[in-house]
């Protein structure tokens, strides 16, 4: 890291934007991947990879049990991230890069809304003008026929609802972990996902089995790799700098996606998308205002 930089940018933040990149480049390559290898395929591998990392990273910690001690609510963090994975790498190779971007970061509308509902926490007018925001920022981006006409380009319905589902799902996740807070390790609450992931992947993976060209095998290994990499580096930063500003600078991802798109894919993003995605932005950096606060 350089010296110069880091005076002028918080360690913590350099980290965040580091996770940014890593998450980018890993929807990317599953972009590239393409339909054709099935989703549970993708996940699998990149289970594997994820599982063999944080059982390294957890006996080096000396952590134990390993298993945790509140094994519901680890199992529901586990199941909602393997279900939000699912909709994510159903979802990336049928959308532009990134409007399947933007719609992965509409949890933490869903968090404000889901702990509402469930554990009876109050919307501020923060959080309802968020949400209005975020509402308008979705139609901009996804288009429906039915209000845009074929005019705007709508994205294929059924995936972009995959995509918001899958946003749903890691709102469940969050609030999960969130109910755990800080009695169990956080590489336990990690090693829950790929703990429930594998046995469910493995099996779908047996049906209909597609076998990988060395092209998408390196691909699949990449995918793997730099998620791992991923998110070592959030957590990384999450130690180093405030919860608010380190989220905040997740978003880069976004910014990543767009880029990754024109430069490789010749996917220009639309007029629509640039607004929608402001207005998401504007309204998920509202919600992570309120929390900082």
């Amino acid at each position: 890291m350089s010296p110069a930089l880091s005076d002028r940018v918080s360690p913590g933040l350099l980290w965040m934007a580091l996770s940014a990149l890593g998450f980018s480049l890993m929807t990317l390559c599953a972009k590239a991947i393409g339909p054709r290898i099935p989703t549970e395929q993708v996940i699998l591998v990149r289970t594997v990879i994820t599982l063999v990392g944080t059982l390294a990273l957890l006996r080096r910690a000396g952590v134990r049990p390993v298993l945790g001690t509140h094994r519901r609510l680890l199992f529901l963090r586990g199941l909602a991230g393997y279900l939000a994975l699912d909709c994510l790498f159903y979802a990336v190779p049928r959308l532009p890069l990134a409007e399947a971007t933007i719609f992965q970061y509409l949890n933490p509308i869903f968090v404000t809304l889901l702990a509402a509902a469930l554990l009876g926490e109050r919307i501020t007018r923060n959080a309802a003008a968020a949400l209005a925001l975020c509402s308008v920022g979705v139609l901009l981006v996804a288009r429906p026929a039915a209000l845009f006409g074929q005019q705007a380009a709508p994205l294929d319905g059924f995936a972009a609802a995959v995509a918001i589902l899958g946003a749903i799902l890691s709102s469940v996740a969050y609030l999960s972990i969130r109910a755990i807070g800080t009695r169990e390790h956080p590489l336990v609450i990690v090693l829950y996902l790929p703990l429930v992931s594998l046995p469910a992947a493995a099996v779908f993976s047996a049906i209909g089995f597609v076998m990988p060209t060395p092209r998408e095998w390196a691909l699949l290994v990449a995918i793997g790799l730099l998620t791992q990499g991923a998110q070592l580096a959030l957590t990384r930063g999450l130690q180093l700098e405030a919860a608010g500003r380190a989220t905040t600078v997740g978003y880069l991802q976004i910014v990543f996606a767009a880029l990754w798109g024109v430069l490789f894919l010749g996917e220009v993003p639309g007029p629509l998308t640039a607004v929608g995605a402001l207005l998401l932005l504007a309204g998920v950096v509202l919600i992570g205002r309120r929390r900082a606060a």
